[in-house]
């Protein structure tokens, strides 16, 4: 990401490079938080399976939350005098990861790869804590409160992945596919159910009926 402009002007206390320098943290989790907030809507349209509705009921609320957090990233920005980059091309331009990389799949298998985007968007807001907070208390605060919220929903994905031990489905998994194909149920196919034989006649019943059926023959030609 090229580095922002230095403002012309900052929020009382900073000087005006230090402003430059928080803007540049904020401007690259502007983007991750906008790109989430996609990734949440299409996870939402394209989960199946059993688990369908309790999925995608759950992410509305998160996608409303994380846009509100993109909200007063893009406004801390211009409080500190920068221009907040809110395009699509300037996201992808700009970005430092790939777009989420699962389709249509099942409800389970989606919350194992938006697992591990949970974790990469925590982990960078994380360090960007720190690098606010030898410069800038206010951002520090604003996302500390964002980690909150993020790491909260993390819990509400992670909830599903979890087995009565302790233990993720997706544990170890590097990338969202492997982590959506290890969190995936495994759902045995159904059992075919063989069609009982046909009834067979033994052969002395068959034998037998057919020597009265030439008996009664011969009754009606003789009669």
């Amino acid at each position: 990401m090229s580095p922002a402009r230095t403002p012309r002007y900052t929020v009382p206390g900073l000087g005006v490079d230090e402003g430059r320098k928080v803007i540049d943290l904020l401007t690259l989790r502007l983007h991750a938080l906008n790109d989430l907030a996609l990734t949440l809507k299409h996870i939402h349209w394209n989960v199946v399976g059993p688990h369908f509705i309790a999925v995608h009921e759950m992410l509305d609320p998160q996608t409303a939350a994380v846009r509100d957090m993109a909200d007063a990233a893009a406004e801390r920005i211009s409080a500190l005098g920068g221009e907040p980059q809110g395009t699509p091309g300037v996201l992808v331009k700009e970005r430092t990861w790939d777009d989420y990389s699962v389709g249509r799949a099942d409800a389970i298998a989606h919350l194992g790869a938006l697992d591990l985007v949970y974790t990469g968007i925590i982990e960078d807001h994380r360090a960007a804590v720190e690098k606010a907070g030898a410069i800038d208390p206010v951002t520090e605060d604003l996302l500390i409160e964002h980690l909150r919220g993020l790491e909260q929903f993390q819990w509400f994905v992670r909830a599903h992945l979890e087995s009565s031990s302790g233990t993720l489905s997706n544990a170890g998994a590097d990338t969202e596919k492997e982590a959506a194909a290890a969190a995936s149920p495994r759902r045995t196919p159904a059992k075919k159910t063989a069609l009982p034989a046909p009834a067979r006649t033994p052969a002395k019943k068959t034998a037998a009926k057919k020597t009265a059926k030439k008996a009664t023959a011969n009754k009606r030609t003789t009669r």
